[in-house]
């Protein structure tokens, strides 16, 4: 049984990719800052200390894992960009990468694989007038989040002298049940008002939950894959189509579309609201051509899975 270290392992997506690795047969490893105070005996999850402002590290966990999903990192959504959590924002990012190689590169380790989050938000606005997407050649934005995505896949890239196989995976918008965008989403809708940010126009590029721990799995398997690769369906929608037609899969036809103004947005998030109001399409065409085929290719379909869920 092949062992997976995740950092970042009690997060939405870390939870996710967890119960995906275990039914795939994997034994799993969660760094944390603080152990569980009830262990699961039977469990194949073990959790082993970690901590990023000290730059320590259960070592011996780490030396017990085939392969690594990196994930930590503070929310980008959770609190007001100000300079503080900004720079918290990037640093539990590179600090907790600088932590995983510097370990890597001083132990003894059978490490064959990283595979390490990143997001879209490495893009900036869309200039294209729908003549094409992004891809993963384009440079980063110079905005805040583009110059954070530019630091985070930096960070980790040194893996690749030390002969590990890097894959990064630039997450787009991530719709799942637990947590994330889809709970802002239906929290208006459950109350009757689909909610539309701005003018409803800025195309969303978004991946079902399930597509993106089975994205994180196939990074590790397929040893054919490294370096980036945009972690979005191949079918992304305005945010007025996504939001209607969650409104449909909740309401049917017992809900008022109502436009939040963007002056609104930005007197209530702050600098977050560039990430709401920004229009951001952006390929998959390079992983599918890899083979890896969606579950949910559609936001029909992924809706429609969601709120049966």
């Amino acid at each position: 049984m092949e062992t997976v270290l995740i950092t970042g392992g009690t997060g939405m997506v870390g939870k996710a990719i967890t119960t995906h690795l275990l039914a795939n047969g994997y034994k799993v490893i969660i760094l944390t800052r603080q152990l569980p105070v009830t262990k699961n005996k039977a469990s194949a999850v073990e959790y082993a200390l970690w901590n990023i402002n000290a730059q320590t590290i259960d070592i011996t966990a780490l030396q017990k894992a085939d392969y690594i999903i990196h994930l930590a990192g503070a929310g980008v959504v959770d609190k007001k960009w100000t300079p503080a959590y900004k720079l918290e924002i990037q640093n539990s990012r590179t600090e907790s990468s600088k932590l995983i190689i510097h370990t890597l590169h001083n132990n003894v380790n059978k490490v064959k694989t990283i595979v390490s989050a990143s997001a879209i938000g490495w893009y900036g606005e869309d200039t294209f007038k729908h003549e094409r997407s992004f891809v993963e050649t384009d440079k980063a934005a110079t905005g805040f989040l583009g110059e954070t995505c530019q630091l985070w896949e930096q960070s980790i890239e040194p893996a690749e002298a030390l002969q590990k196989r890097l894959v990064k995976l630039r997450i787009g918008i991530v719709l799942s049940n637990d947590g994330g965008a889809l709970a802002e989403f239906k929290k208006p809708i459950s109350l009757g008002v689909a909610g539309i940010l701005g003018n409803g126009k800025q195309v969303v590029s978004w991946i079902h939950i399930d597509d993106l721990c089975r994205l994180f799995i196939n990074a590790l398997e397929n040893d054919q894959l490294y370096g980036s690769y945009n972690a979005v369906a191949p079918a992304p929608v305005t945010n007025k189509t996504l939001t209607i037609e969650l409104a449909k899969k909740m309401k049917g036809k017992f809900f008022i579309p109502l436009h939040v103004p963007a002056f609104i947005l930005k007197v209530m998030l702050g600098d977050r609201s560039i990430e709401v109001l920004k229009s951001a399409t952006v390929s998959s065409e390079k992983i599918v051509k890899t083979g890896f085929t969606f579950l949910y290719p559609t936001i029909n379909l992924a809706l429609k899975q969601l709120c049966k869920a």
